[in-house]
């Protein structure tokens, strides 16, 4: 076996690196990654309900509602990032919501953040959407950091609102 070296990231992407549309074929693997973005983020595992069937149904059914990519490091399967399609009523066109994006550990130094947001940018390019919008846990400083480094804009005047399921069904049984 001979030796590689390469001196230049952008060359070892080139040759190393491989971003794809994930088909239904990758459910297992979605579910691998939410797992291990839970499991980073310190939730319980109980607290994530997903399953194949799901990840089948609502991304590659007749009606898909998010789309994901799949990082390939050297052809072993090591990020991925799903979003879906949101609209902004004051700029008139889409936007991107990027739910998860997350790097497994072993693979964090080849800049594969990077390139998945990078290929985020040129997708919300190609549909002319006028923003990329995500969320990042207050603790993650080293996220925090990067999305600075790449222009990202806090928006602390904001605040996230959530309505669970049994809140939901609360509120739809409302009689006027």
């Amino acid at each position: 076996m001979g030796f590689f070296y390469c001196s230049n990231i952008k060359q070892l992407h080139k040759i190393m690196l491989t971003i794809r549309e994930a088909t239904s074929d990758d459910a297992a693997l979605i579910v691998f990654f939410i797992n291990a973005l839970a499991e980073y983020e310190n939730a319980t595992a109980t607290e994530v309900k997903t399953s194949e069937e799901n990840i089948i149904k609502f991304g590659f059914g007749k009606n898909p509602v998010f789309r994901c990519l799949i990082a390939e490091w050297n052809g072993t399967p090591a990020a991925f990032s799903l979003y879906f399609y949101n609209f902004s009523t004051w700029e008139g066109k889409p936007g991107i919501y990027l739910e998860d994006l997350f790097v497994l550990p072993e693979y964090r130094k080849y800049g594969i953040g990077r390139a998945l947001l990078r290929k985020l940018a040129a997708i919300a390019l190609e549909n002319d959407c006028a923003r990329m919008v995500w969320q990042v846990l207050d603790w993650n400083q080293l996220a925090i950091d990067f999305y600075k480094s790449i222009g990202a804009t806090f928006m602390t005047e904001w605040e996230t609102c959530r309505m669970e399921v049994d809140a939901i069904r609360v509120l739809a049984a409302e009689t006027a």
